[in-house]
């Protein structure tokens, strides 16, 4: 089986940024790719079309999540195989996940193709928003089935030490939503910005499947499909799928809390949550990043190289997401023009971030330690750190503040709160493993 980079007997803080840094650069280019929209609908349709597509957007991140967990799932699975060196069961691994994923992928959207209606009304969705968001939901619901076979392929060459397909598969949707996106908004409305994304999702797929082939890192054949590897995909795959879901389900609930205020209001919350983007995806990068890396090495059985490469990622996420944090705590208001030219909105952004904060750096410690907790195969004890996280803390204590006389801001105290919380609760968690050891 070929590799692209040698975690076992490599230097530990160049090999993790060789993992890492084409990852965050695919982060960035999906930062992108999703401001595309946002930017495009903000300042061609405005502050209404932009509370639309917040309402709407709403499913596509538990989507978008769902897929991710999933990836994230076969990813820690064909580390581990490809850790131990076993060829013949990577194989089936991946040809079983791969028929999985077109059956699961399809049966989901003609599920929510037939409950968009059911789904907005869950959503509170305004009136004089209603319209646009099913507009937009019923057509990029038609472009997932793309994207999760791309996001699949993704994961599987990233459990192979190739980080580089996503940073140039990101690059290339990125190009062609920010060409078509005005093109089809202004012909089409805020259906345009639906079907600019729906043709860049299938573009990449294809891209991917051609550079599959290419690069062979796999034997597949049309009999791929193995009965016997099933039970061994969904015992990693359902919790990591779970946990990657707990966050947008959060997000889902903060968006139903959210719409009880006025359109500015929904728009700044919308605002917020593409710009929380820029420091999540660096934890994201760093995650997945060490998901492979501990996966490969678990699997290797050098539990010694795990602790090198922890120590080393925690230095180098906490400089990463502090200059970050605090770039954006400085032109936040800034940042917020570019989606909605609104001073109104922009003032809430700014305001909202300064109380959330020092929570983006706690994300990202959160991120590494549930990164070890999956790649080591515990990805039932990652998920229910996540639904601690997301569930039990936030989701409760938002409830409660936003209704009281904090109103908005109690959603951001919430929101930093469950982040400080995590982090804690991570690092005991790993400790504990440690004293156990």
């Amino acid at each position: 089986m070929k590799q692209k980079i040698d975690f076992v007997n490599g230097d530990t803080g160049k090999a993790l940024l060789k993992m890492v840094m084409p990852l965050l650069m695919a982060m960035i280019l999906m930062l992108a790719y999703n401001l595309v929209d946002s930017i495009w609908v903000g300042n061609l349709l405005g502050e209404s079309g932009y509370a639309a597509l917040t309402t709407a957007g709403s499913v596509s991140i538990l989507l978008y999540a769902l897929t991710t967990g999933i990836g994230n799932g076969t990813s820690v699975v064909v580390s581990q195989l490809v850790g131990a060196g076993d060829k013949k069961k990577t194989d089936e691994v991946i040809g079983t996940s791969i028929v999985m994923s077109v059956v699961f992928a399809v049966s989901v959207i003609v599920v929510l193709e037939c409950l968009l209606n059911q789904l907005l009304m869950v959503f509170q969705t305004p009136d004089d928003i209603y319209k646009d968001a099913r507009s937009y939901l019923a057509i990029s619901l038609i472009g997932y089935v793309a994207i999760f076979l791309y996001m699949q392929l993704t994961s599987i060459y990233r459990s192979f030490g190739d980080p580089v397909f996503q940073m140039k598969g990101m690059l290339m949707g990125t190009v062609i939503n920010l060409v078509a996106d005005p093109l089809f908004i202004k012909a089409f409305g805020i259906s345009g910005a639906a079907i600019a994304t729906v043709l860049s999702q299938v573009l990449c797929l294809l891209f991917a499947v051609i550079y599959g082939k290419k690069k062979a890192y796999f034997g597949l054949s049309l009999n791929g499909f193995c009965l016997e590897r099933v039970s061994r995909i969904l015992k990693t795959v359902i919790p990591t799928s779970t946990q990657s879901c707990i966050p947008a389900i959060s997000s889902m609930v903060m968006v139903i809390l959210v719409n009880r205020f006025d359109v500015t209001t929904i728009a700044a919350y919308g605002v917020v949550k593409n710009i929380e983007n820029i420091l999540f995806y660096p934890a994201m990068a760093m995650n997945m990043a060490l998901i492979t890396i501990v996966g490969q090495l678990y699997g290797a059985k050098r539990n010694d190289r795990i602790k090198d490469y922890m120590r080393t990622a925690l230095i180098y996420g906490a400089v990463m997401e502090a200059a970050l944090t605090v770039l954006v705590l400085i032109f936040g208001a800034q940042i917020s023009m570019a989606f909605v030219k609104e001073p109104a909105v922009a003032a809430i952004v700014s305001h909202g971030l300064k109380i959330i904060g020092i929570g983006y750096l706690c994300y990202m410690v959160t991120s590494i330690f549930t990164a070890k907790m999956a790649g080591m195969g515990k990805v039932n004890l990652s998920m229910a750190l996540m639904f601690i996280y997301y569930i039990v803390i936030r989701v409760p204590l938002a409830t409660v503040f936003i209704r009281g006389s904090l109103g908005l801001d109690g959603m951001w105290i919430a929101i930093l709160i469950s982040h400080l919380a995590a982090a804690f609760m991570a690092f005991m968690v790993d400790r504990k493993a440690k004293m156990k050891a």
